[in-house]
Parts: C-alpha cells; sequence; structure tokens
C-alpha cells in the first residue's frame, strides 16, 4: 500500500460569495482530511490554498476531475502539487522557526520601499510568509489621500536552529529610514507582541508638542539660556538632574499665572488623542511618565484620560514659582524605575508594556519595556531605542501592535 501524501490544491482568480463553499463542498464529499489552509484576496484576486491528506482511495476517484469541472464553472483556475510523506514531515518540524514582524509605514509606500525590506530579508535568509495592509484602502485621487500608509510583512528563518543575524537586519533596515520618509520596525513574533497592556510615555516633545519648561522660560525671559540647557540634556550631553535644577533655578520669580498661560498655548501631539482613546478602548493602561511638570501631567491626564502620572512637582511660595522642584527628581532611572512599580501594581510583565519618549532621559525605559519606541527623537535616542517613528503622528504606534486603520472605524 502506498503511504499518505499530501496534495496542495490551489486556486486563484476572481473572488466571489461561495467560492470557497462550493470547492470545500467537493471536498467533503470524499471525507478530506485538511492538513492547512490559507486564503487572501487582494483587489477581489483571490489566492486559496488549502492542503489535504492524500489517501490511496483518493488517488483512484474523481475527486481531482470534481474539483476542475467546479474551478471552471466558478470560473477560477486550481493548481495541484502533491508531496510526499518523508517532505511534508519535514514542512511540520519547520513550525517551530523563529518568526519576526516587520512594519513598514509613513505617509506613502513605494516600490522601491517594498523592494528594499524585501531585499534586506532575503539577504539575512529570512523568508516572507506573509504581506497585510493595515491602513486604510488608498484612493486613485491624491486630493483625497490620506497621508498614512503601513504594511505589515510576517518572515520566517529557514529552520528552528538557522541563526539569524538580527543586528544585521536591523542595521539594513535602518538605512530605510535616513531620508526621513518612511520607519521600519523589526519586531520578534511572540505571544508579548499580541499581549501588550501598557503604554508608558514621556509627555514633552511626546504627548505635546514642545517642552513645556522652554515655555516657562520664554515667560521668566530667559528663554535661549534654558533652551539651550534642555537641548543639551535630551541629546544626553548633560545629567538630566544636573541639568534641570539649572534649569528650574532660572525661572525663581515667575509668576503662578504663567503656568496656566502655558497650558493653554502647548499643543498635542499629533494623533495623541486618537492613540489614547483607542488603546483605551482596547482596554490598556497608560501612564505618563515625564521629566516636565505635575501642573500640566494633571491637565493631560484628564483630558486623555490617562491612568497613571508621575512628573516633577515645582515649588511655589506666595503664588510665585521658587526656582526649587519638590524631590524626587523624576529623571531617566525614575522613569524605568516607575515603569516597573506600575506593571507590577498591575500585575504584568515588562514584556507586555510599551515605552515612548524623544529623549535621552527615555532610554532607560525604553531598554526595559518589551517595545521601546524612540518618536520623533533626537539622533542618539533613535539610534539607541530598538523602534522608532518619525514620519507619522503619534498614533502610528498603533500600527506596530498591529491595529488595522478598519478595526477602529477609520
Amino acid at each position: 500500500m502506498t503511504a499518505p501524501s499530501a496534495l496542495l490544491i490551489r486556486v486563484t482568480g476572481h473572488d466571489r460569495p461561495g467560492l470557497t463553499h462550493a470547492l470545500t463542498t467537493i471536498l467533503a464529499h470524499y471525507d478530506v482530511r485538511v492538513l492547512d489552509i490559507g486564503q487572501a484576496v487582494i483587489h477581489d484576486g483571490l489566492a486559496f490554498g488549502i492542503l489535504i491528506e492524500l489517501r490511496e482511495e483518493l488517488r483512484s476517484s474523481a475527486l481531482l476531475t470534481d474539483l476542475l469541472l467546479a474551478s471552471h464553472h466558478l470560473g477560477v483556475e486550481v493548481k495541484f502539487s502533491a508531496s510526499t510523506s518523508e517532505e511534508y514531515a519535514l514542512w511540520v518540524n519547520a513550525q517551530a522557526r523563529r518568526r519576526f514582524i516587520i512594519t513598514l509605514l509613513g505617509p506613502a509606500i513605494g516600490a522601491s520601499h517594498i523592494a528594499q525590506v524585501s531585499g534586506v530579508l532575503a539577504t539575512a535568509g529570512l523568508n516572507i510568509d506573509r504581506i497585510d495592509r493595515l491602513s486604510s484602502r488608498v484612493p486613485l485621487s491624491r486630493d483625497d489621500l490620506q497621508p498614512r500608509f503601513c504594511v505589515e510583512f510576517t518572515a520566517t528563518s529557514p529552520s528552528a536552529t538557522t541563526v539569524v543575524d538580527e543586528d544585521m537586519v536591523r542595521t539594513g533596515l535602518a538605512t530605510l529610514t535616513e531620508a526621513g520618509d518612511v520607519d521600519v520596525a523589526f519586531q520578534h513574533d511572540s505571544i508579548f507582541r499580541r499581549n501588550r497592556r501598557l503604554v508608558a510615555f514621556d509627555m514633552d516633545s511626546t504627548l505635546i508638542q514642545g517642552e513645556v519648561i522652554d515655555e516657562l522660560a520664554v515667560l521668566a525671559g530667559v528663554g535661549d539660556e534654558v533652551r539651550a540647557i534642555t537641548e543639551a540634556a535630551m541629546r544626553g550631553e548633560l545629567d538630566f538632574q544636573e541639568s534641570f535644577r539649572r534649569r528650574v533655578g532660572l525661572l525663581q520669580g515667575l509668576p503662578e499665572s504663567a503656568l496656566a498661560q502655558v497650558v493653554e498655548q502647548v499643543p498635542l501631539t499629533e494623533g495623541a488623542e486618537r492613540l489614547v482613546s483607542t488603546l483605551r478602548r482596547l482596554g490598556y493602561k497608560t501612564a505618563i511618565l515625564s521629566g516636565g511638570f505635575t501642573f500640566f501631567g494633571r491637565v493631560l491626564q484628564a483630558r486623555l484620560g490617562i491612568d497613571h502620572l508621575h512628573a516633577n512637582t515645582l515649588e511655589l511660595r506666595d503664588g510665585v514659582v521658587t526656582g526649587q522642584v519638590i524631590a524626587p527628581i523624576v529623571d531617566g532611572a525614575r522613569k524605568a524605575e516607575m515603569l516597573q512599580a506600575i506593571a507590577d501594581s498591575e500585575g504584568l510583565s515588562l514584556e507586555q508594556c510599551i515605552a515612548v519618549g524623544d529623549g535621552a532621559n527615555d532610554l532607560p525605559m525604553l531598554r526595559l519595556a518589551g517595545l521601546g519606541i524612540a518618536f520623533r527623537a533626537k539622533p542618539v535616542v533613535r539610534s539607541s531605542a530598538r523602534q522608532s517613528i518619525s514620519s507619522l503622528g503619534l498614533d502610528g504606534i498603533l500600527y506596530l501592535i498591529g491595529v488595522r486603520d478598519r478595526d477602529i472605524g477609520v
């Protein structure tokens, strides 16, 4: 008796309702055992595959003839390819291969971007198993074009024992982002990637546009001096605590009314409200871990519905800024500590946490979180973080956790 083998049935053509039902009804008539199945539709073009066990009695049956006749009637093309039991066993054993998710996003994606991503993956020996569009459908009219496009690749290593040079892959993908028109994220396709539960944000230049302390400094008449210190600190050239105390000291004598004025004039970052509202709908917890000030953080917390807030408290006396900050100062180390503490309080592992920031003082929490994202960050931060987004708004983060635009009504 001939050993059982496997038969791959591939169907291509114009998709229509009932097509899959018609073909699988034929298979059901012959009591076929299904080993694998997959289907994709691109612009009404169907690619359907079903792998079945090819038993001895099926070889002499009319199964293939019936499928050919049905496909002709349905206006699609069907092809068959058989594999031996040994070949099938190799395929089964390959399911332990390492899997990766590559997310390509930007205002617009061209064929050159796809070619470069696929070239990097091919050079690393990775095979692309799936490509999915996460963003909304693109209209032909450029006047109606939404400046947002995202494609997600699923790639696998040749075998479970193959060593993938991930640093080489990341370096190769990073070259795509040098022009600033697209971003590329490279992640392990693990259970944690689909089960993030907490997102922690830096505030200044992340959730909001600009640095609150710089705006206060302008009102205090020391804008240029404070801004220079801020930029040096964000680049990692100065110790954060030292630079922070120096900047706050320059605010001495500023009236309390200036704080409310700054709250009114500093806008949210593009995409911040859409991102946080979507995260809340999906059941995520959120946190602000900021080296900025609580007076602004509380307003933002109430407006967006943020669950946790940790920031610095500016000391006031008799309605005037004293030039001092109440300890402890929230610096990079403190942000990482608070991320760990919040994760513990929520019963989460750090792999389930996302951290987002732009400055050098955000790096400790970006490195600690399962997914650390440098958002419109300084070069030293972008090069040190494992993921970065600069080409889209803050809601581009939704693509990195696999959320499609259509999932949230876009």
